[in-house]
């Protein structure tokens, strides 16, 4: 299984979508973006790859690797307001197969001390404050964390249960319809491949407000998505359809051939959020690729989109490139590369008529592009890697956020549409940030170092092993 970044949760391997990326645009490999993704090849030099295992397990059917992970953090940020020291964790990982079911799990607990009198989580999931009168006079804030997949593979399609974040199409960073940096969630999907196409459909169980304890929680938000993908070798050409309703939710929407911005119309128009997005990507000469995704939340007809004046015009639009390039010198193998990304994000996109209901969000924070509605952001990444263990990058950011109604995600909709003009980066100053990236990574342990030295100032630094 390849999986995107895990900014919780973090392996020996750096930045593994990234040079899954770097490895698409460098070789001739078929391309696919939608992740996580499957991946059996492993399976044909497990006992090497898990070699350093704790415990392990193999015969002719079934294999079993084992270790215990852990690691150690200092985390802090000027808009977390917060500084974590020290952040221990440790757990379990597993990986496996018995005949044609896969298993993939990390799962560990953390325990960490914050110096803010009101502790906030780094990652956007849930925390746990002890506090002193209930533990002894010892605070510290605690939680657990796990992602995990199990897949049954049966040879042209693959069904898979699991906790990830999914991530579809060609971008890094900016990915309109599901992106990466989002936060994950539980899910099942089915990924069919037929020759050139691929159709994946996917279920999520979403949660509206952050934390454990609100009981707006009960109501149920959910989510379903389609994506089709045709190869033509170096040309993908992907769809992807979404809609996530709320206590209103129906098994039949998961079928791979229903088109759900069709079903969309047989819902109660005040409990469900569709929307649909078509991307590129081109591959040139091994050396570099170039790529755009166009997502459409809404709009009553073409004449309005051109227009663009009012909240009848719901859409946003990504365009990359990414240039790389492998090679040796001194006995030492090379991966270089550059990423470039630019989005445009309009009012209003991933809302819906009332707050806090079928936003397409999970935990308040989009399940697209991060930059949320009513955005513009440029990134710029510099990156390289040696002999696949030492990584080096740097991460530049201009990001512009409009004011007006219509920029945040639980901004309700008007009724009605027309007469409601949007002002597209309204009262927006540009927000600029520099990153430095370091990871080295061994055989028993790793390191990591993201330090952003301009804009939203944070650090984020780790020590982890894997026995």
């Amino acid at each position: 299984m390849i999986s995107p970044e895990r900014y919780n949760l973090k392996l020996l391997d750096t930045a593994p979508m990234l040079f899954e990326f770097h490895r698409l645009t460098t070789t001739s490999a078929k391309q696919e973006f939608h992740y996580p993704q499957r991946d059996s090849s492993w399976r044909r030099d497990a006992a090497n790859r898990e070699k350093d295992a704790l415990l392990k397990f193999q015969s002719n059917r079934t294999f079993l690797a084992t270790s215990l992970v852990g690691g150690i953090d200092f985390r802090g940020g000027k808009a977390l307001g917060d500084t974590i020291w020290p952040g221990i964790d440790g757990g379990l990982y597993l990986r496996g197969y018995i005949d044609s079911l896969e298993f993939v799990l990390d799962a560990r607990i953390y325990s960490e001390r914050h110096y803010s009198k009101n502790p906030q989580s780094y990652d956007g999931e849930y925390i746990d404050l002890q506090l002193e009168e209930v533990n002894d006079g010892l605070e510290y804030v605690s939680y657990a964390r796990y992602r995990g997949h199990l897949s049954l593979n049966m040879g042209f399609a693959r069904f898979d249960v699991g906790r990830d974040v999914m991530h579809w199409g060609p971008g890094y960073y900016n990915n309109l319809a599901l992106n990466q940096f989002s936060l994950p969630f539980n899910s099942m999907s089915l990924d069919l491949q037929v020759g050139p196409l691929t159709v994946l459909t996917i279920y999520g169980d979403l949660r509206v407000f952050k934390g454990n304890s609100n009981k707006g929680n009960k109501a149920a938000r959910n989510l379903y998505g389609h994506r089709y993908e045709l190869d033509f070798g170096n040309l993908v050409v992907g769809m992807s359809e979404l809609q996530v309703v709320h206590d209103d939710n129906n098994a039949w929407l998961f079928v791979p051939i229903i088109p759900l911005f069709m079903e969309k119309g047989n819902y109660t128009e005040s409990s469900n959020n569709g929307a649909l997005s078509f991307d590129l990507n081109y591959r040139l000469f091994n050396k570099a690729r170039f790529y755009t995704e166009f997502f459409m939340d809404d709009f009553q007809s073409p004449i309005e989109l051109i227009k663009n004046e009012n909240i009848q015009s719901k859409w946003a639009w990504m365009i990359g490139a990414q240039v790389a390039h492998d090679f040796d010198w001194k006995n030492h193998a090379f991966e270089v590369g550059t990423l470039f990304e630019y989005a445009r994000v309009e009012p209003y996109v991933y809302t819906h008529f009332k707050s806090n209901t079928a936003q397409m969000a999970h935990l308040e924070v989009p399940l697209g592009n991060q930059g949320g509605p009513n955005s513009m952001t440029i990134d710029w990444l510099m990156y390289s890697r040696m002999d696949k263990r030492w990584v080096f990058g740097l991460h530049q950011k201009w990001f512009w956020k409009g004011t007006d109604t219509g920029s945040s995600i639980n901004d309700p909709n008007p009724l009605n549409h027309a007469v409601v003009k949007k002002r597209f980066l309204h009262g927006a100053k540009m927000q600029y940030s520099i990153t430095p990236i370091l990871g080295i990574e061994g055989r028993y342990v790793n390191f990591d170092l993201e330090w952003t030295l301009l804009g939203d100032r944070k650090v984020y630094s780790r020590a982890g092993f894997k026995w």
